[in-house]
């Protein structure tokens, strides 16, 4: 009798990273298990969740606990909640990483100049005491040698200055949601930063926006949902969630003409180098 062969060909499974999202409606509205369900099924299978104030530093700190290597987190004001208290919230941020789970990163942090007051000696105030509280957020981030992450809108040279003036190390900081043009994400490829990228880099009319993720080049490729933000094309306009990264992954893949799992697995190793995971 003929001896058969039979031969297993072990096929690695896809993975995908979302590198910043916002999970906390999820949890508020009792759905954040379907949501991670859905996740799974579309093959992202880890995820930052990103903190931008006190309220959702402890939700995120509990999921993190919950969902051990599935669900990071990171810890900053976002300069939206900037107040008169700001000082306060920022300098609770350290006993986050007294025990464990410990946040990944800062932020998001940043400067904010879309939604100012219309009274120009309040929208000042607002201005400088962001400037203040990224400044502050900024040099914990650099004394503690952790990644950054910025959010920056209508705000991209402000934000060089400071995180020029902090100190820190210009490899711990990626600007998220990234919106900007080629010259913008030069600047900050000379310095050793990332930008990172969203739905919208699916939209019809950003070409610019593609231009620049191309410049930056699939090796320092980061992607992200933001959601419940941006939801990209095909699903644009829809309420966005973690497994929503797979249209965005597709999407990318056909931009930079490599292989889908290829840049999965690119994309998924940046986001965990950058994040030191």
């Amino acid at each position: 009798m003929a001896m058969m062969a039979i031969f297993f060909v072990l096929v690695e499974e896809m993975s995908w990273f979302d590198s910043h999202c916002h999970l906390n409606g999820f949890w508020e509205k009792g759905i954040l298990e379907e949501v991670l369900v859905r996740a799974s099924e579309h093959e992202v299978t880890r995820m930052t969740a990103v903190g931008t104030d006190p309220d959702d530093w402890s939700v995120y700190r509990s999921l993190a606990g919950s969902y051990p290597d599935r669900i990071f987190y990171s810890a900053g004001l976002h300069p939206s909640y900037v107040n008169s208290e700001w000082l306060t919230q920022v300098d609770a941020l350290p006993q986050l990483w007294t025990s464990e789970p410990r946040p990944i990163a800062v932020g998001e942090i940043g400067l904010d100049y879309f939604r100012l007051p219309k009274d120009a000696d309040d929208a000042d105030l607002a201005m400088e005491r962001q400037r203040q509280a990224f400044s502050h957020q900024l040099s914990f981030a650099r004394e503690r040698n952790l990644p950054v992450i910025v959010h920056s809108r209508n705000a991209f040279e402000d934000c060089l200055v400071l995180i020029e003036k902090s100190g820190i190390r210009w490899n711990k900081i990626v600007f998220h949601c990234f919106s900007e043009g080629i010259s913008q994400v030069e600047k900050l490829m000379e310095r050793g930063a990332l930008a990172s990228f969203t739905g919208i880099l699916t939209f019809r009319k950003n070409d610019n926006l593609r231009k620049a993720a191309l410049r930056q080049g699939l090796e320092n490729l980061m992607i992200e949902t933001d959601s419940p933000y941006l939801a990209p094309e095909p699903i644009r306009g829809k309420i966005n969630e973690p497994a929503f990264l797979k249209h965005l992954g597709q999407f990318a893949s056909q931009l930079f003409e490599v292989p889908e799992d290829y840049l999965a697995e690119r994309t998924f190793e940046r986001t965990c180098d950058f994040y030191g995971i």
